[in-house]
């Protein structure tokens, strides 16, 4: 069942991992839940570490699931290779502490998720790397800032709390010519929207957590990369053990074969939430790039192909406690609670405090994080008014 020549992504997710033939007849891969690793002969016992997945030793270097996984992600972000791990905050800290060694110099992004500078200023500092935030829109400028040992610029484009889309080619033109490589996080943009690695990014990783799952039940990162980067990722892998379980890599490969229709219905919502938000007396500003008008609504046109459903909005003024309390908690359609991706729509207040450090946000207003999912957006714009009107009514 799988095509022989090239197709469209819809079909490329519609058929991986398909192989009847090998299964008896079941069209999906089964579960593969493995510690132990049993080979017929020696000499297969003894060559089985010169392969990832097929011929690995022990589970934790993956099954044949794992294996088609990873081929399908490497395929759909146009790679070489792609490896996939416990949970998105591994996949960033195998591709940093791949690339990096005491001594570098790493320019990460100032609008980065929050675990990714924690990495930062703690681990990585701990052994001696040293980190400069810089304004996620300095396009071309980024070339000021890089220092003879910089090594590595991280690119998340947009930034998945305030939304500024990067211009990533420029800061890639610039890393590349001062021998630095560019690591980007592309779990908004996802492979259907985003291409990393055409717009010069090195090395890409996702949270699969969210939108290559799409259902909220299970934890996984990717990484993935061209050839040169393979080996060394690969290393750190096997060394530090952060594999996902068998029932993951099932629940990603289901996540994927819906993954086109999801994020149409996803970014069809979200515009018709975002453009009634836009309309509010009560907001100054949305924050979502694909909106026209919008920040950075110029550079998603020109290096995106769709936008998914997570944005932010920034109300004219902080209510006080009791008003958001009593707007938040009352909403029956928006949970409140971190990640994205899901089914289901989200809400979350975002107090920045020390998580940017090189910039400011041009907004005095109280910031609210949205994800919207895959319920009608006539009743999610129901349930948000209703909420606005008893914020007021509270204030």
């Amino acid at each position: 069942m799988q095509p022989k020549g090239p197709v469209k992504t819809e079909t490329l997710l519609a058929t991986l991992a398909t192989a009847p033939d090998k299964h008896r007849g079941v069209v999906n891969m089964p579960v593969y839940r493995a510690s132990t690793i049993l080979f017929p002969t020696l000499a297969e016992f003894e060559n089985a570490d010169r392969g990832h997945c097929t011929y690995g030793s022990y589970g934790r270097y993956g099954t044949p699931a794992t294996e088609a996984l990873e081929d399908t992600i490497a395929k759909l972000e146009g790679a070489d290779h792609a490896i996939v791990l416990a949970c998105g905050a591994a996949a960033v800290t195998l591709a940093l502490t791949s690339t990096l060694s005491a001594g570098d110099h790493l320019l990460m992004v100032d609008n980065v998720y929050g675990p990714t500078r924690r990495l930062c200023d703690y681990e990585l500092k701990r052994f001696g790397i040293e980190t400069t935030y810089y304004d996620p829109t300095i396009g071309a400028g980024i070339s000021e800032l890089i220092q003879d040992n910089t090594k590595v610029i991280f690119v998340e484009s947009p930034g998945s709390l305030t939304f500024e889309v990067q211009d990533v080619p420029a800061i890639a033109k610039a890393a590349h010519a001062r021998g630095a490589i560019v690591i980007g996080d592309n779990t908004w943009g996802t492979p259907m929207y985003y291409r990393p690695f055409d717009l010069g990014i090195d090395i890409s990783v996702h949270s699969a957590t969210k939108y290559i799952s799409g259902h909220s039940d299970m934890l996984m990162g990717t990484v993935a990369c061209k050839e040169a980067h393979y080996a060394t990722l690969l290393r750190n892998f096997r060394v530090t053990g952060a594999c996902p379980s068998g029932d993951s890599v099932f629940l990603a490969m289901r996540g994927l074969r819906t993954l086109a229709v999801r994020l149409k219905q996803h970014y069809e919502n979200a515009m018709k939430v975002a453009n009634w938000l836009k309309s509010r007396p009560e907001v100054e500003a949305v924050l979502y790039p694909a909106l026209p008008g919008a920040p950075g609504h110029d550079l998603w046109k020109r290096d995106f192909s769709g936008a998914c459903g997570l944005f932010a909005f920034v109300l004219k003024e902080n209510p006080a406690h009791e008003a958001m309390a009593a707007m938040l908690d009352h909403l029956e359609l928006f949970g409140m609670g971190y990640s994205w991706g899901g089914y289901e729509s989200l809400i979350t207040p975002i107090t920045l405090g020390k998580m940017r450090t090189a910039t400011k946000l041009p907004y005095s207003g109280k910031l609210l994080r949205i994800h919207i999912g895959l319920e009608h957006p006539d009743d999610l714009i129901a349930d948000l008014e209703r909420g606005f009107d008893r914020m007021k009514k509270a204030a």
